[in-house]
């Protein structure tokens, strides 16, 4: 079983300074002042004392990522102890949790003869491109998923931030729902299509993941911005409950400026996942009303990352962190010195 990683750019970069809707590297105070000083004037942040404020926020997010590999074992330690789930049955993945649309795409392209242009005939194919939609849970799976979910958010268990940009949402491996439902539907059902549909960006080889779910709710977050995800694949599926807009919107590849794009609306669908490349720029627009859950899965192929971190362009440079951390995996035949196991 391969032993995973995080790369040492994830204490440094990909910083995103909510109030300036921007993503940042931090090494220095001088080389941040060079780099990013007049972009953040002109995006409103004019005084000294705003550029503290910055500043103050950067190292609470450098420290929190510091302590994430305690912080994570800590939560997951108290959840297991104190947190008594409600519906029990929702943990460990089964066939009739999943859509039978999806199951008979799932089933096509584990024949010996799939193709793509058969898969495609089975899925639609939206606006954006090489962004797919399918069924994948049935109804009833989905309110009971999102009722376990509202149990735990209204549980006196402690719960960590899904990710650097959404302030709601819960982190299923804190949950226990990794090794047995998200694993079981990355390998088993997954894969598959992923496969067939990205095989050029690592999808016959996805070997880890993370997994979260975020939500988005009146006086909460109500909208995302611009983006890409540290992931190979991405599947984004649409949970519920009640919502009105919020679309996602989709632009080009994270090498293309948004100034030469031009983005692209696509409709949540309850049941319904996209499916898409991690390195796919893309953002949701506000909610008007209601509350929407979605569950996402960052897919990632150790084989693709390890020449290059998806999150800084950059040959990786290795940390210990916990479970599937980044999904970065230690070449055996590599003897460029590319390990470092200090959290520094």
């Amino acid at each position: 079983m391969n032993r995973f990683y995080t790369c040492s750019c994830f204490f440094t970069d990909n910083i995103f300074l909510e109030d300036y809707k921007v993503h940042v590297r931090f090494v220095s105070e001088a080389q941040f002042r060079e780099d990013y000083r007049n972009t953040l004037r002109t995006s409103g942040c004019v005084s000294e004392s705003q550029f503290s404020d910055v500043l103050k926020n950067i190292h609470a997010e450098i420290a929190r990522r510091q302590d994430h590999k305690l912080k994570t074992a800590e939560r997951t330690a108290t959840i297991k102890e104190i947190y008594k789930p409600l519906h029990q049955h929702v943990y460990n993945l089964k066939e009739s949790f999943l859509a039978p649309e999806f199951l008979k795409i799932v089933n096509y392209t584990s024949s010996s003869d799939a193709t793509v242009d058969g898969l495609i005939k089975l899925i639609r194919t939206e606006a954006a491109p090489r962004v797919y939609r399918f069924p994948v849970f049935t109804s009833e799976f989905c309110k009971d998923f999102i009722s376990e979910l509202e149990n735990f958010e209204q549980s006196g268990a402690p719960k960590g931030r899904p990710n650097t940009m959404n302030n709601y949402g819960i982190l299923l491996n804190e949950l226990g729902f990794d090794e047995s439902f998200i694993t079981l539907l990355r390998e088993l059902y997954l894969r598959p299509l992923m496969a067939l549909l990205y095989s050029d960006c690592g999808g016959s080889c996805v070997d880890s993941h993370k997994a979260f779910v975020v939500k988005y709710s009146m006086g909460e977050d109500l909208d995302l911005s611009y983006h890409y995800d540290n992931a190979e694949v991405t599947l984004n599926v649409s949970l519920g409950k009640e919502f009105t807009e919020g679309n996602l919107f989709f632009g080009d590849m994270r090498q293309v400026p948004l100034s030469e794009t031009e983005c692209v609306e696509v409709e949540h669908q309850v049941t319904e996942g996209l499916l898409h490349r991690g390195q796919h720029m893309h953002g949701a627009l506000p909610i008007s009303s209601g509350t929407r859950w979605n569950l996402i899965i960052w897919m990632r192929a150790s084989s693709e990352r390890n020449k290059l971190c998806p999150m800084c362009g950059r040959r990786p440079t290795l940390v210990e962190s916990v479970g599937s951390s980044d999904g970065f995996t230690t070449d055996p035949d590599d003897t460029s010195g590319n390990m470092s196991c200090t959290l520094t």
